[in-house]
């Protein structure tokens, strides 16, 4: 099967050399792709969101399958245009993909089919917003209702801050429309797990969790990023918390969209924390997690592509989806100031990986045959083993022989999994 995977990140490669090992795979294009991708995908130059001509290139190269992974276009509807045109997709369709692209509407889905959250208000009015933000105690959440590159939600902790936030996304509109209505929760306390999860509408098979590190600095300090790296599992994860979760809150969601005629059928991403009155939701993404997708995919056993077409085609509960028992750890190596101003252009010296490593290249493009920095983020450098203690000092001695000008990374990314470890 050819097969067009949408996008041009870290996530994307990571889910292109999966797909590599399916024994249906036959050519990949990847839709911008990368100048890392492209040693492992055929790449052109279509944007993301361009969905006319993403439906003219599918057609007209005979694509068999395509797969929809950032947020954008699953927002604009890009799988409902291809399926429109023959072209199967894994992704969920304009209707569910609001999940994501739209907080509001995901808030008051979990209000109203009692799925466990934060408390909120909404507000489209920036003076009620300040009205309400003297009011309440801090810290606060104030998140931007649609999307925003994963940096639309911003912890407040007095009334100043909480102005300049409010002022930020309702009336300076950093985030451009998606700020022009917000939500302020309350603050939640306790470790935060990411969980992807298949469903194709009926079935739901949560993969194996993990834990990000969103701030720039070690410490968890510094500005958010897209995420700084990620290990999987995450141990706060019990066994108990699965439980709970897969009772209160993965089967409840899958429910819930199917009664709003919203049925979600591909990648559905579960941001949860684990508070002392048990999990609750912070955010639902309706894709798979940057850099999340890249330590839960080098851990799947199983065919990919052959869990993809279930999921599309309703068949998830008869297809094998297994996991390693193993630990991975990812390391994203990014550009000296991100995620504010950077430079790029540096030649960037990838290592040779040996088993159980994988160098997933983010912001990179090809200029005169060399790999050279074009984003914040840069690449992820990956690795596997039986511990996790093994998969974070693996990953590191591969992101330590990474080099370009100005290359940063975090120090502890690991540490805190490892401590509630014991180690």
């Amino acid at each position: 099967m050819d097969i067009m995977v949408i996008g041009g990140g870290g996530r994307e490669h990571a889910v292109i050399k999966a797909l590599k090992r399916s024994k249906n795979a036959g050519k990949i294009y990847c839709l911008p792709g990368n100048g890392g991708i492209a040693a492992d995908a055929e790449c052109c130059p279509i944007k993301a969101t361009d969905i006319d001509g993403v439906v003219a290139f599918a057609t007209s190269h005979g694509i068999d399958f395509a797969v929809v992974t950032p947020d954008d276009p699953l927002v604009l509807g890009m799988v409902d245009a291809l399926e429109e045109a023959g072209i199967p997709c894994f992704g969920p369709n304009k209707r569910a993909a609001i999940i994501e692209g739209s907080k509001i509407f995901s808030k008051q889905l979990m209000q109203k089919y009692g799925i466990p959250t934060a408390k909120c208000a909404v507000f489209d009015d920036p003076d009620e917003a300040i009205s309400y933000l003297e009011k309440t105690s801090y810290p606060t959440v104030i998140k931007a209702d649609g999307l925003a590159l994963g940096k639309g939600a911003v912890i407040v902790n007095s009334l100043e801050e909480a102005r300049a936030a409010v002022d930020d996304m309702m009336v300076k509109k950093v985030f451009g429309a998606s700020g022009s209505r917000v939500l302020i929760e309350e603050f939640l306390t306790g470790p935060e797990v990411s969980v992807l999860s298949f469903t194709d509408g009926k079935t739901i098979v949560p993969m194996i969790s993990s834990m990000d590190h969103k701030r720039a600095l070690d410490g968890d300090k510094g500005l958010n990023t897209g995420g700084m790296g990620t290990v999987a599992p995450n141990p706060y994860y019990t066994e108990e918390v699965q439980q709970r979760c897969m009772r209160e809150i993965f089967l409840p969601t899958i429910n819930a969209m199917n009664s709003e005629g919203r049925t979600f059928k591909g990648c559905l991403y579960f941001g949860l924390m684990i508070t002392a009155d048990g999990p609750k939701v912070i955010e639902y993404n309706c894709r798979f997690g940057d850099p999340e997708t890249q330590v839960v995919l080098p851990l799947l056993e199983s065919d990919l592509l052959e869990i993809m077409i279930a999921t599309r085609n309703g068949t998830l509960l008869e297809t094998p989806v297994r996991f390693s028992k193993d630990s991975a750890c990812c390391v994203v190596v990014a550009s000296s100031g991100y995620p504010t101003k950077y430079k790029t252009g540096f030649e960037i010296t990838l290592p040779k990986t040996s088993d159980g490593e994988e160098i997933y290249v983010a912001g990179a493009k090809l200029e005169d045959g060399r790999l050279v920095t074009s984003g914040g983020r840069v690449l992820g450098a990956v690795a596997t083993a039986g511990t996790l203690s093994k998969a974070i000092k693996k990953a590191y001695a591969l992101a330590d022989e990474v080099s370009f000008e100005g290359a940063y990374k975090r120090g502890d990314i690991g540490a805190r999994a490892l401590a509630a470890l014991g180690e």
